[in-house]
């Protein structure tokens, strides 16, 4: 850990993401805090926290990079039945603390497909961001219930996301598959899924260099407001999957 760079309370710059390291794949630096400042400054460098809750604040930026086109990605067979059949609905951004509250629990998955353990200030943090427009949440509801959902960080025409939950089968892949869908509709050229993993790939991700993530979030990921960005505000909502993507 002496050897990591240890941010500044007072400081938001991050150490070029080329100098992480190898072995653990992507670790970066420790330290900081994270203010929705600090948090925007990463995402937009390509960078983001993953720490346990005994250990400091730890930032990483991993190569190759695990990533989704939603242009390309197809539901599976069971998944297509499960959607047609229209027992689920969807929503965005209507239930943002309850999901990041849910992805707490042992049904979270985090982006790489584990079980995930989500403190207190990293729960607040998120929802701040929420506050200001940039966290979003995806919810999936069997009977009037959430029985799903996923969230992450949206900057320009790119999202990262960060953790799902289920508690119902396939809940949290339908909310993913809304994800895609609405991506897709707004020419989102990537989601950021962070580190692969079976679970990732069997849903479509695949691994590119860094310096190709890099320079997708130069062209993509604005923290203004821009006429490319997403109008999540209105997005907001229930909503359905287009019937040509499933």
């Amino acid at each position: 850990m002496s050897k990591l760079p240890w941010l500044s309370d007072l400081d938001l710059t991050f150490p070029d993401i080329d100098n992480a390291m190898a072995d653990p794949n992507g670790l970066l630096a420790a330290g900081g805090d994270l203010s929705a400042e600090r948090l925007l400054c990463a995402y937009q460098s390509g960078i983001f926290p993953w720490f346990e809750d005994d250990q400091p604040i730890l930032w990483w930026s991993p190569d190759p990079r695990c990533v989704i086109d939603p242009s390309t990605f197809k539901p599976s067979k069971s998944l297509k039945k499960t959607l047609r059949r229209g027992d689920y609905t969807l929503s965005i951004d209507t239930a943002f603390d309850q999901v990041i509250s849910q992805c707490r629990t042992r049904g979270g998955l985090d982006s790489q497909g584990l079980g995930t353990w989500i403190t207190d200030d990293m729960q607040e943090a998120y929802i701040e961001l929420h506050k200001a427009g940039y966290a979003h949440s995806f919810e999936c509801y069997f009977d009037n219930e959430l029985v799903g959902g996923l969230y992450g960080v949206s900057l320009g025409r790119l999202f990262f996301g960060e953790s799902m939950f289920h508690r119902k089968a396939d809940a949290s892949k339908i909310a993913f598959a809304g994800l895609m869908s609405v991506m897709k509709q707004n020419h989102c050229p990537l989601v950021d899924c962070q580190m692969g993993n079976d679970h990732l790939y069997s849903l479509g991700a695949m691994d590119i260099p860094r310096d190709v993530f890099k320079r997708i979030l130069n062209d993509s990921a604005e923290v203004d407001t821009d006429a490319d960005a997403i109008n999540w505000q209105a997005l907001r909502g229930p909503f359905t999957l287009n019937v040509a993507f499933h």
